[in-house]
């Protein structure tokens, strides 16, 4: 490995990468901008950017980045809201080439695709076979299958599917060092297939999740969402478990990943939607417990401020006015699904049964039509969309966007959470997965000024709400920039210390995507943080306009 430094635009890098590497080398300040930035608040520039033409392109690129002693970063569709996705590293970007379907079992329900395959696309691959990738993110038309298995996504309908480590079955990765490995499968008796390397390597971590057992039952959130720090507590909670998933939602930060290995859904024949009208907002959070009971396979929030803007907005005025009736402070869509029709049918008048128990009847809008209810989940879809139109120098900020706490505190919960908005001068959007109890939940803040305090002071109130009611604070999005730090505090200094040596048995020199999930920054680090007036690339931005870089 080169004991030199190696800056962003690197031209020695760059010039062994295109002789060694078929695809795009892209090493020049604007591809670097571009690449400096994803769906998060966040702005690093990268050392430079491949977009390799094949498989072995990559593996090429990851080796090379290895051997220079460069950190890597591998990227799908750069929809990450916690800054998983940018970093002063080599990005390797999937998304363009490294898109095939490798291999689809209809039988078995089981397919293997490469990293850079998006969701939409995957789905439309099945469609006509009657099956589905149920992992439902709102970004499916960006989402690749290799970000989301580094995210561990989940969806607006994992009550029904689960997340995304309940639906990968293998990871085909290397390791920095090196070795190439199929993760998958650990046998209950303890026999593992495999090179001596990788035998080595599950026997260590068993190890470190036997050793740390107590801590897994006490620190690991309780809750079906929950994607923060590695999913040791997989490998803890049996015999048999699967390597693979461990991999999931490490945020690329410990092996590089080729190809994924999924387990797929049938497609429901039936469904039926109930749009539930409430008068206040506290009594949309109190109704989900109840209304899970009926076994929806969605229950997702829409609040007041997203309604008035879908309204205001042509491309889907007709839809909400279709669907939501009069003035009311949250809706909660409720969505039904299976083989049966009149049992779809069934629960849905349930649900408005249902809604009168709880004193409110006469406030479903039972949706049978398939077009109305397409119609209806796309504004849904849109919401951070929807939400980030709203005029202003203050926007919604993602933070604490990605909280989730049990059902039965929801409602006390979100009250409290509003307070916190309140002495801070602000309040906040709500809307995403009732039916789990993770609300994608966003302070409006202007960064450009006081933002940037408020953030450090509601995200500390907040996590220790979320603490109170023995919750997860990254229940879906992930780690990244913005909640690694929140890790320490969350599953204290032991589990920590794990994930720490978990991250050096894969990564010892820790070239993996560093300082997301072990030893992080702090989120608010004004830094790496863009569009602020003091970050590294504005500044970089004005001495090129005077002529001070050359």
């Amino acid at each position: 490995m080169t004991s030199r430094s190696i800056r962003p635009g690197d031209s020695a890098l760059a010039a062994r990468l295109r002789r060694e590497v078929r695809g795009e080398v892209l090493f020049d300040a604007a591809s670097r901008g571009r690449y400096s930035t994803d769906a998060s608040i966040y702005q690093i520039e990268p050392i430079g950017v491949v977009v390799p033409r094949t498989e072995e392109d990559a593996l090429a690129a990851f080796r090379i980045a290895v051997d220079e002693g460069v950190p890597v970063l591998p990227r799908g569709g750069g929809t990450s809201q916690c800054g998983q996705t940018v970093g002063a590293a080599l990005v390797i970007d999937h998304s363009k080439h490294l898109d095939r379907i490798v291999g689809f079992d209809k039988a078995e329900r089981t397919a293997v695709v490469q990293p850079g395959v998006v969701l939409d696309q995957l789905n439309a691959y099945l469609k006509p076979h009657g099956l589905w990738y149920p992992v439902d993110v709102s970004t499916s038309a960006q989402a690749t299958i290799g970000g989301m298995a580094g995210n561990n996504s989940c969806g607006s309908r994992s009550i029904r599917y689960g997340n995304m480590v309940h639906n990968v079955r293998g990871i085909d990765a290397v390791l920095p060092e090196g070795p190439e490995y199929a993760f998958g499968e650990v046998a209950a008796d303890g026999r593992v297939e495999g090179p001596s390397g990788y035998r080595e390597l599950v026997q260590k971590i068993r190890a470190i999740a036997a050793r740390e057992a107590e801590e897994i039952e006490h620190c690991y959130p309780k809750l079906l969402r929950r994607v923060g720090g590695y999913n040791l507590d997989s490998v803890a909670q049996s015999p048999a478990f699967n390597m693979a998933h461990l991999l999931v939602g490490s945020e690329g930060t410990l092996a590089y990943s080729r190809r994924v290995h999924l387990n797929l859904s049938p497609l429901p024949k039936h469904k039926t939607l109930g749009v539930c009208h409430f008068p206040t907002f506290y009594k949309a959070m109190e109704a989900p417990q109840r209304i899970v009971a009926l076994k929806p396979v969605a229950v997702e929030l829409v609040d007041r401020t997203m309604i008035g803007l879908a309204r205001n907005n042509p491309a889907f005025r007709a839809t909400v006015d279709q669907a939501i009736k009069g003035d009311p402070d949250a809706i909660l869509l409720v969505e039904f699904a299976g083989d049966d029709r009149d049992e779809q049918l069934r629960k849905l008048k349930q649900l408005t049964e249902l809604m009168g128990d709880l004193g409110l009847p006469g406030t479903v809008v039972e949706i049978t039509d398939a077009m109305l209810q397409r119609d209806v989940w796309e504004v849904r879809k849109a919401g951070l969309n929807i939400m980030m139109s709203m005029k202003g120098d203050g926007k919604p900020v993602s933070f604490i966007e990605d909280c989730a706490v049990p059902l039965e505190h929801l409602a006390e919960y979100t009250q409290r959470l509003t307070q916190v908005f309140e002495k801070h001068g602000t309040k906040g959007t709500w809307y995403a997965h009732a039916s789990v109890g993770c609300l994608h939940v966003r302070p409006v803040l202007d960064m450009r000024k006081e933002g940037a305090a408020q953030m450090r002071a509601i995200a500390e109130e907040a996590a220790e709400l979320v603490r109170q009611y023995k919750g997860a604070y990254s229940g879906e999005h992930g780690d990244g920039l913005v909640r690694s730090e929140w890790i320490a505090p969350f599953f204290g200094p032991k589990l920590t210390r794990a994930f720490g040596e978990i991250k050096d048995l894969f990564d010892p020199k820790g070239l993996m995507n560093p300082g997301k999930i072990v030893r992080p920054s702090k989120q608010d680090d004004r830094s790496l943080q863009a569009g602020l007036p003091d970050h590294p690339a504005q500044e970089r931005a004005r001495l090129e306009r005077v002529g001070g870089i050359r």
